[in-house]
């Protein structure tokens, strides 16, 4: 009986190491400024709220060391059905660690076209992959 309890919570033990450290990380613009532990060959997530409307977008101004981390892709979504017009949607950017280090991801809120307000807002975040 106390073998099968010690087994159990083992098990458990397991189970809720397996959680904590995912391999699957996502942030949102309450992490900047901040540093975030990401795995080896784990993914990180990105949304930020946009209003496209305004013709203002999230843009990648760097990663700092490309080889450690990579971005994967990026996506606008608007907002939800039944949302006023011109309600703000998310820029969603994903990346995926490829080794041990840190690297700073540093984001600009623009207007891309020449002459276009750049920077209004900015994000950074530094990821340290382990």
């Amino acid at each position: 009986m106390k073998s099968k309890l010690i087994l159990m919570c083992a098990a458990m033990a397991i189970l809720l190491g397996l959680f904590a450290c995912s391999s699957e990380v996502a942030v949102d613009a309450s992490y900047n400024g901040k540093e975030i532990k990401v795995p080896v060959g784990g993914s990180l997530t990105i949304t930020l709220e946009l209003n496209a409307t305004t013709g203002f977008q999230w843009e990648l101004a760097g990663i700092t060391d490309q080889t450690v981390l990579e971005k994967v892709d990026n996506k606008y979504e608007a907002s939800e059905a039944g949302a006023p017009i011109g309600a703000a949607g998310r820029e969603v950017w994903t990346f995926r660690t490829l080794k041990e280090g840190e690297s700073i991801i540093s984001m600009e809120y623009s207007r891309p076209w020449e002459g276009g307000e750049k920077a209004a807002k900015t994000f950074s975040l530094i990821v340290v992959v382990e």
